[in-house]
């Protein structure tokens, strides 16, 4: 895998990209559903991950039924995500590397999610990161959530960027499906799923981490042969 062009701005996903946050989410929604007396695995939260939160809630009630207590159980799985993010809160790996690069490169980055505004100041702030990115578009943002490519597309309108020239890091399925739909060059960086054939033909590649993202931006700037 080789970028076409150098990047000229870089958009991240937030959730299982920058931050191991996807494995504490669905801890803490396995004990939320469990005291309610639900039971949730890995497999039914997978289609999940990537997705805002009025999307989630329809997606658990047509998983359970009407009568499922989701506004309590949300708030119990938020209560419990809290706790464990204030000792488990993870970067993933690379994000601190390649954070350098871009600086190194005087390359302008932005962070779209569709977790609120409040979840990405808390998690950047915990990790002393709020001032290593440019813009942050957030759920709210724009009018339509991923998979629509309205949030790139914001990130691109704020970085000043035209899209085709931004490069995007995503790990989930509707993020890969968001980021292609914005025209920019995407890169998938798998965590809680790998991509499919449909994925695959929407992106450049699959890369193993933030490391070989690292590389390839490195490469494209003449700074690595790959």
């Amino acid at each position: 895998m080789k970028l076409p062009q150098p990047p000229r701005a870089v958009v991240f996903d937030m959730d299982g990209l920058l931050f191991d946050t996807e494995s504490l989410y669905i801890r803490s929604l396995i004990t939320a559903t469990a005291e309610y007396g639900y039971e949730m695995t890995w497999d039914l939260y997978r289609p999940m991950i990537g997705s805002p939160w009025h999307v989630n809630r329809h997606s658990l009630l047509l998983l359970y039924g009407s009568s499922f207590p989701v506004d309590d159980v949300r708030s119990l799985w938020l209560k419990h995500f809290s706790v464990l993010g204030e000792t488990e809160l993870a970067l993933k790996a690379g994000v601190s590397e390649l954070l350098d690069l871009l600086d190194e490169l005087d390359i302008p980055r932005a962070i779209a999610t569709s977790s609120f505004r409040h979840s990405v100041d808390h998690h950047l702030e915990a990790h002393g990161l709020t001032h290593r990115f440019h813009q942050i578009v957030a759920y709210g943002d724009y009018a339509e959530s991923k998979p629509a490519p309205d949030p790139f597309l914001a990130a691109a309108a704020r970085l000043g960027i035209e899209p085709s020239s931004c490069l995007a890091l995503e790990n989930s399925h509707n993020g890969i499906r968001s980021a292609s739909g914005a025209g920019m060059m995407t890169i998938m960086v798998p965590d809680q799923m790998e991509p499919n054939e449909e994925i695959l033909k929407l992106c450049l590649g699959s890369a193993s981490s933030l490391h070989e993202v690292h590389r390839l931006i490195a490469a494209a700037n003449g700074r690595l042969s790959i």
